[in-house]
């Protein structure tokens, strides 16, 4: 019996781009431009532009109680916590201890002290927040861990070591993650998932999975139920699902793959 032979990167990503996929790797070899966000900052933190637009399509926090999932780095907490009402109160949640002291450094740095007290920093598994927390926060954002591919194109040790198996697990996990999210937000709340990554099959092909998971409890948000780009921010592209901003079509902004979700009744019930 003859091994089917796995598909390199380049022969992967050109199946799911045909015709596009060289622009898109040139693009994503290019040197990004991240851009100066201080709305409400103690000083401007730097951050693709087209993540900015991500965490914008949730919609302004004002006085709601907010989780973030999988906060770190902190550049959309930034974002989320810059239009924070009095109110309003941020849980920043990272497992990763590494990581995590990394994002209270870009909280303390870059959130005057006011706004830093509204926001919580905790540790734990994401993908098992569901089984603690129901039907609770206002807006929920989950910025799923993903195969980051402008990251990986640059990485020669993790690019040799790549291969499909690595998206499909991703997708595993992103999945997990998202319908804890889904029961984490109350009735008539709000969840943003969104990724860094190209392949469908950790965008939206993970709300598709979550939609056929638990159907009837959260209905897709499009155009123009929720805000879009900021004024000069790149223009998204519409998927399925959701939106994307691809580096090729956007001046060197993302890759960002972002979908917004409304719950439309209790976790508990059938």
């Amino acid at each position: 019996m003859v091994k089917k032979r796995k598909p390199g990167f380049d022969e992967f990503y050109s199946s799911l781009f045909p015709g596009r996929w060289p622009a898109l790797r040139e693009a994503l070899t290019a040197d990004g431009s991240p851009s100066p966000f201080a709305e409400a900052l103690s000083k401007p933190y730097f951050l693709d532009a087209a993540s900015v637009s991500a965490a914008r399509a949730l919609g302004p926090t004002g006085d709601s109680l907010v989780l973030d999932l999988c906060a770190a780095p902190g550049g959309k907490t930034l974002v989320l916590a810059s239009s924070l009402g009095p109110g309003g109160r941020i849980v920043a949640n990272e497992r990763s201890g590494e990581r995590r002291r990394r994002l209270r450094a870009v909280l303390d740095e870059h959130l005057p002290p006011p706004l830093r007290e509204r926001v919580c920093v905790t540790g734990h598994d994401a993908a098992r927040w569901g089984l603690h927390e129901q039907d609770r926060y206002d807006l929920v954002l989950l910025d799923a861990p993903c195969s980051s591919e402008r990251h990986l194109i640059r990485d020669p040790v993790r690019l040799a070591a790549w291969s499909p198996a690595r998206s499909r697990n991703l997708a595993l996990r992103a999945y997990a993650m998202l319908l804890a999210a889904l029961q984490a937000v109350k009735p008539g709340g709000r969840v943003l998932y969104s990724t860094c990554a190209l392949a469908p099959g950790e965008n939206d092909e993970v709300v598709r999975r979550a939609l056929a998971r638990r159907p009837g409890l959260v209905r897709v948000l499009r155009e123009p139920e929720h805000p879009g780009p900021a004024p000069g921010g790149p223009v998204p592209e519409a998927t399925e699902y959701g939106h994307a901003i691809w580096p090729d079509t956007a001046g060197g902004a993302g890759p960002i793959y972002y979908a917004l979700l409304e719950k439309i009744r209790p976790s508990g019930l059938a």
